[in-house]
């Protein structure tokens, strides 16, 4: 299995441990700062933290962690030149396999501006991004990213991140991959599956979405675990599990 979303920085050594005894071999660890971030060194260090640190402390555990580094879009900072110019480097070496979690929260101009920027990197190098849309104000949020993106980037470059029975529609019809998280406060495992069962098995990425916030290390496996008991047919369940994201961020 593969949890697509996650924030190991913010998680004990012990959730890796429960993952991988739970069947998750690969998860991808996503950048997000959860404090006031007061420049643009900070940050450098946090996203170098992730890249270095986090990825060995999951695999003492078993897990196969890779990293997508970007500016989130609650951690924007006034001069990130630093940050894109180190961007190159690890899509250059081959260190992270996404630049993210970039995106959109309150629509702010130095938000926008620092998304645009990071959708032009992607289209520049040929990376793949990953799309944070936010817990408040989903509908409009989104509806800004689905204009944007197009503009920048190649929609089969992304995945929309975050989907749930809300929005669903209004991303569906995309050429983006979009991820599902299942999360307390978020969406849970029954709603995942509902979308599931709707559209198919064919566009979606699934993940926990484990961060500071409150986090199951285990609503993967759960959730597939779940589609098993419920009867779905192995090949739909293996995409969802990970032959969708290793297809898509080529791992």
């Amino acid at each position: 299995m593969i949890d697509t979303h996650m924030h190991a920085d913010s998680r004990s050594s012990e959730d890796f441990e429960k993952m991988y005894t739970a069947g998750i071999d690969i998860a991808i660890t996503c950048s997000y700062y959860p404090y006031k971030i007061e420049n643009e060194l900070i940050l450098l260090n946090h996203l170098n933290r992730i890249l270095e640190y986090d990825t060995k402390r999951a695999r003492e555990y078993g897990l196969d962690l890779k990293v997508a580094l970007g500016i989130h879009p609650t951690n924007p900072v006034e001069n990130p030149k630093i940050i894109y110019e180190n961007l190159y480097k690890w899509i250059e070496n081959k260190q992270i396999v996404a630049i993210g979690e970039i995106g959109l929260e309150d629509l702010t101009d130095i938000e926008i501006a620092t998304f645009k920027k990071q959708l032009d990197i992607a289209d520049e190098t040929n990376s793949k991004v990953i799309i944070h849309t936010p817990r408040k104000n989903k509908k409009e949020v989104l509806a800004e990213i689905l204009d944007i993106l197009p503009q920048h980037l190649d929609e089969k470059q992304a995945v929309i991140d975050h989907i749930n029975p809300n929005v669903v529609k209004d991303a569906i019809n995309t050429d983006c991959m979009l991820g599902l998280t299942v999360q307390p406060q978020k969406m849970t495992k029954e709603e995942a599956i509902g979308i599931l069962d709707e559209y198919g098995f064919d566009k979606f990425l699934l993940n926990s979405d484990m961060s500071n916030k409150p986090s199951d290390p285990l609503s993967v496996p759960k959730t597939i675990r779940e589609l098993t008991k419920l009867g779905y047919g192995k090949e739909n369940i293996e995409k969802i599990s990970y032959k969708n994201a290793k297809e898509f961020f080529n791992i």
